[in-house]
């Protein structure tokens, strides 16, 4: 690593390359030969969490005139998930970027404040957003700032 050498201010860096290829012919910008993944369509229109899903639902970009497009239906979205989970039940929720949290279903249906069924968690330590209640409407009690409303697919 550059932070063993003493590095110091205006020192000149001389970097060789032991290609064999000359630097001249090397295009970093050409992403043509890089392997990708490639999903099926049909496979990708299966996910719910996908830019594809979210456009149909809110009826986006190229789905915006075609309403027949929509494959989820936002008012029953996630319920065969929700229908799996019963208040009571230990639970643990994969929050993206955040890890993963423990906790009690207190909740499983319907709420006012979004479209689409929805669990409202009770976790074991203080890393929730609410106390059981959203805009007023209470939906479980707990305490603050115990409670969270995630969607089902993201609960185990």
């Amino acid at each position: 690593m550059l932070g063993y050498y003493p590095v110091s201010d205006y020192l000149t860096l001389q970097v060789e390359s032991t290609s064999t290829v000359p630097a001249m012919q090397l295009n970093f910008l050409d992403d043509s030969q890089v392997e990708k993944y490639v999903m099926d369509d049909t496979e990708y229109d299966k996910r719910n969490d996908t830019v594809r899903a979210f456009k149909r639902r809110h009826n986006l970009g190229r789905f915006t005139d075609n309403k027949s497009a929509m494959s989820l239906d936002e008012e029953d979205e996630f319920k065969k998930e929700a229908e799996a989970m019963h208040a009571g039940d230990r639970c643990q929720v994969e929050v993206p970027g955040s890890g993963s949290r423990r906790g009690v279903v207190r909740f499983v249906g319907k709420t006012k404040f979004r479209a689409g069924y929805w669990v409202g968690v009770e976790f074991d330590e203080p890393l929730g957003k609410n106390d059981g209640s959203v805009d007023g409407v209470k939906y479980f009690e707990c305490r603050s700032p115990h409670g969270s409303f995630v969607r089902p697919d993201m609960v185990e």
